[in-house]
């Protein structure tokens, strides 16, 4: 989000609301804008260029870069994959990673119209994270994996997993840490599983009584939101 505008994005629906988020009251939400143009669900929004453009990636195979200021669709990328998730590497958004049904993570060049290259993981992607500094990637697979990614060589560096971890579902999301130095993702027995980079589970966060389905961390500190099947938020912060 930039200058107290937040996107919202909604699974099931095939379209993007903006809405605006004035002086941090959640009452004093006002939708700004409404993108349509997906013909599937759109599963995942962000910004690249600062507040200029977002893009969507959607079940329809295909990823939109959206120009905020006359609210059209400026350029449709076409994946050949349902997008379940994507992340732009740095400020401005100059590269777009999106992770696929397929198994395949994609990168695009926003300067150019073809994909500039993919990499084949194991399972089909849930979900992606990327490190403040823009260099690691972590993507959680259906195999109840999470891979971590060196993004300097484009490869997979580590693997994380446990015996009772199971991803809850197709667009089950994972989290870095604000410093990248632990991943958190929500299991199906409704436990949240931290790992550190060493690949070592360093604990389970409890609370949530049926699957947690997303993580987020916060940015700026040690805050944990999650949300799950029993469609409760809750955040955990460390003492």
């Amino acid at each position: 989000d930039f200058s107290g505008v937040l996107i919202g994005y909604f699974c099931f629906y095939i379209y993007v609301l903006l809405v605006e988020f004035k002086n941090y009251d959640p009452n004093a939400l006002k939708e700004v804008h409404t993108l349509t143009g997906h013909s599937g669900k759109v599963m995942a929004a962000k910004y690249v260029q600062e507040p200029v453009k977002v893009v969507t990636g959607s079940y329809d195979r295909t990823l939109k870069i959206w120009d905020l200021h006359n609210v059209a669709c400026i350029e449709t990328k076409f994946a050949g994959s349902s997008c379940n998730d994507l992340v732009t590497t740095d400020s401005l958004g100059s590269t777009i990673i999106s992770g696929h049904y397929d198994k395949k993570i994609r990168f695009w060049d926003i300067r150019t119209e073809k994909q500039a290259d993919d990499l084949l993981m194991n399972a089909k992607i849930t979900s992606l994270d990327l490190s403040k500094d823009g260099k690691l990637l972590i993507a959680s697979l259906r195999d109840d994996t999470i891979q971590l990614i060196d993004l300097r060589k484009n490869s997979i560096i580590s693997t994380f997993s446990d015996e009772h971890f199971k991803l809850s579902c197709d667009w089950a999301r994972a989290s870095f840490s604000a410093n990248a130095q632990k991943i958190a993702c929500g299991s199906t027995d409704g436990l949240i599983y931290l790992w550190n980079l060493d690949g070592y589970v360093e604990a389970t966060l409890k609370g949530h009584s049926a699957a947690v389905h997303a993580v987020s961390w916060s940015p700026t500190c040690n805050g944990l939101a999650s949300v799950g099947k029993s469609k409760r938020c809750i955040i955990f912060s460390e003492a």
